[in-house]
């Protein structure tokens, strides 16, 4: 399963454009699925009451992606499908895009207002360029004496520094100390050789699931 484009946690993109005195304020927002994506949009509602649209478009997931658009009482296909254009050529997906606009009293046409709708959210990506790559992960779990866990977590984290898509999760301590490590495809062939090195071949971890984690980009 292939990797994507996805905005980092917790970081919110906003812009506000104006067009003939029509404002635009758009948000981008990064969630993890359908009732996180339509709770953005119930919160930008509730932050503008007064407003008179709250146009929204999201991208979730690996292929095949969910993709929802909402014109929000503007003419059809001229809000919320242009937003979510905007979202597929950027290359995102897991994000959502609201636009709330304050009507300015001049009517913009259906051109001007897929124009000034896609705009809007163009300009909050562009605001901030920063990505991240969520990637697909195999989860392993590494247990040793409670002596060797800080080297051989020292010894993890150095290599990590050279393979983005291997991560130290964090350490559990019961009657060993288990590391609990992410890797991508290509760490995770070479783990096995990577753990034989650090412990002398006197540990293996086990494989325990699988999950996706943010790779810098």
């Amino acid at each position: 399963m292939a990797g994507y484009l996805t905005l980092p946690a917790g970081r919110d993109l906003t812009a506000e454009t104006e067009v003939r005195r029509s404002r635009f304020l758009a948000q981008v927002t990064r969630v993890g699925d359908e009732s996180g994506a339509r709770a953005v949009i119930a919160s930008r509602r509730s932050a503008y009451p007064d407003a008179r649209h709250h146009c929204s478009a999201f991208v979730l997931g690996p292929d095949p992606r969910t993709e929802r658009s909402n014109d929000d009482g503007e003419p059809s296909g001229t809000a919320g499908a242009p937003m979510l254009q905007v979202l597929r050529s950027a290359g995102l997906s897991d994000v959502v895009a609201v636009v709330t606009r304050y009507f300015g009293g001049t009517l913009l046409g259906t051109g001007g207002l897929a124009r000034a709708y896609a705009d809007a959210v163009q300009a909050a990506l562009d605001g901030d360029g920063q990505r991240v790559r969520r990637e697909p992960v195999e989860l392993f779990d590494l247990a040793v004496p409670h002596a060797e866990a800080g080297r051989v977590e020292a010894g993890l984290r150095a290599a990590a520094l050279d393979r983005p898509d291997l991560q130290v999760l964090g350490t559990s301590y019961r009657d060993d100390a288990v590391l609990h490590l992410a890797a991508g495809p290509i760490s995770a062939r070479h783990l096995p050789e990577l753990i034989a090195g650090l412990t002398a071949g006197a540990h293996a971890a086990v494989p325990t699931g699988r999950d996706w984690i943010d790779v810098p980009v």
